[in-house]
């Protein structure tokens, strides 16, 4: 039997979940290039739409790796979450 195993990474969106944990735009692309050299298939990269920080953050990992990593971002099943996805250009990543 032959299998793929697809490594899917959270980190840059749940991570902020835990108390006391906030990282910088910096801090979050030098961890995403982490995950990239870790040869991560998938990096969730944050949630656009809860602040211009978390967009400006995961429009640039978008532009900094999302050249070999497929770069994803939560949206909920509304139109400004949606919206705030496409326009960070994450989608554009996905392989």
């Amino acid at each position: 039997m032959n299998r793929k195993i697809i490594v899917f990474d959270t980190t840059l969106r749940d991570g902020e979940q835990v108390p006391g944990a906030k990282l910088n735009i910096q801090q979050k692309i030098e961890i995403a290039q982490q995950l990239k050299r870790l040869n991560v298939d998938i990096i969730e990269a944050g949630f656009p739409a809860s602040s211009h920080g978390d967009f400006k953050a995961v429009q640039q990992i978008a532009r900094s790796v999302g050249d070999s990593v497929s770069i994803t971002a939560l949206a909920r099943a509304v139109k400004n979450d949606i919206d705030a996805v496409y326009e960070s250009g994450s989608w554009r990543k996905i392989r």
